[in-house]
């Protein structure tokens, strides 16, 4: 017989002993022994959450989670967890994000409870986005940062703060890999919550798309495609009525897209259509539009009837066919 053997931990108890041993992993000499302890109790209490949240082998037990939840919340455990990412090793890191997403989706009847937290918590959801920052955590932030933006409190938080426009500088200056995944989040929060975002667009115009035109402008051709493709998006969404028609009695909109049009690129060319068919088929042009067009009417319909004819593409035929109409009857 054992006389010894160990009470098994409680939820609270493997919560508190991630949480104490994050600070140790700044103890001592680095390399030393006591960060090699503190990086082993970091990844066993990780493994030890993520099997109380899916289940070791068996279903999850709900009652069980909500402590779990309920200390995480209580020892801002969240926070640290994603302030500390880039101390952990590998599989750590990946164990956070599927933590993370998990608590993200938690649902009690209609209430999301980390959701409720974290719109509590504002500085988690813009330590996210500061992971954009650091190559080596950015992706695993990224994905915890995605998981938030599908839910609407948490998305307007990040779209109605500062570090919202920190986003072109995340999408412009880091590599590949990391740039994508930043314009993937910057797309998931002007495209998930419509509504919300068109709210925010009409009241935050004139800033949003001074700063947006400067990803379309980019001299890095990913970002100016898909800048363009997105710019589209959201013209041609019945959400944004509003948007698009101010945008669309922008002279110097116009100018640029028929820049656009001229683009070295195939592929810029055709986003650019896109949005430049928005500008002729306003049956409503204000005077300054219908003049810029009137005056360069010539050298459109010279351009448009060579302009990709090599396309198959039965919708963009009789869209363009649809514009060179336009133009003529101007």
């Amino acid at each position: 017989m054992n006389f010894f053997r160990t009470k098994p931990r409680t939820p609270p108890d493997i919560v508190r002993g991630l949480r104490d041993a994050i600070p140790k992993l700044e103890s001592g000499p680095p390399g030393g022994e006591t960060r090699r302890r503190a990086n082993e109790d970091v990844s066993r209490n990780l493994q030890q959450i993520k099997a109380i949240l899916y289940g070791d082998g068996a279903d999850p037990i709900p009652e069980v989670i909500a402590q779990l939840a309920q200390e995480t919340y209580n020892t801002d455990l969240l926070y640290h967890l994603v302030t500390n990412i880039a101390r952990f090793e590998f599989e750590a890191r990946k164990d956070v994000v599927q933590i993370f997403n998990n608590l993200l989706r938690r649902q009690i009847g209609s209430r999301y409870p980390t959701v409720e937290y974290l719109c509590q918590k504002k500085d988690i959801i813009f330590a996210a986005l500061k992971g954009y920052e650091n190559e080596e955590i950015a992706l695993n932030t990224g994905l915890v940062l995605r998981e938030m933006l599908r839910h609407e409190p948490l998305c307007k938080i990040l779209l109605y703060s500062e570090q919202f426009y920190l986003f072109p500088h995340y999408i412009e200056t880091t590599t590949f890999g990391i740039s994508c995944d930043a314009y993937t989040n910057l797309k998931e929060t002007l495209t998930r919550h419509k509504p919300m975002v068109a709210e925010y667009l009409d009241k935050n115009y004139d800033r949003f798309f001074s700063s947006f035109t400067t990803l379309i402008l980019s001299n890095n051709y990913v970002t100016k495609r898909q800048s363009l493709k997105l710019l589209g998006e959201i013209l041609l969404d019945r959400a944004n009525f509003n948007v698009m028609t101010r945008y669309i009695a922008n002279e110097a909109n116009l100018k640029m897209m028929m820049n656009l049009l001229r683009d070295k690129s195939k592929n810029i060319q055709f986003e650019a259509f896109h949005v430049f068919k928005v500008f002729v088929a306003n049956p409503k042009k204000p005077p300054q539009i219908e003049t810029i067009l009137r005056r360069n009417k010539d050298k459109l319909l010279v351009f448009l009837k060579s302009f990709h004819n090599d396309k198959e593409d039965e919708q963009f035929t009789d869209e363009k066919q649809f514009l060179i109409v336009q133009i003529q009857s101007l």
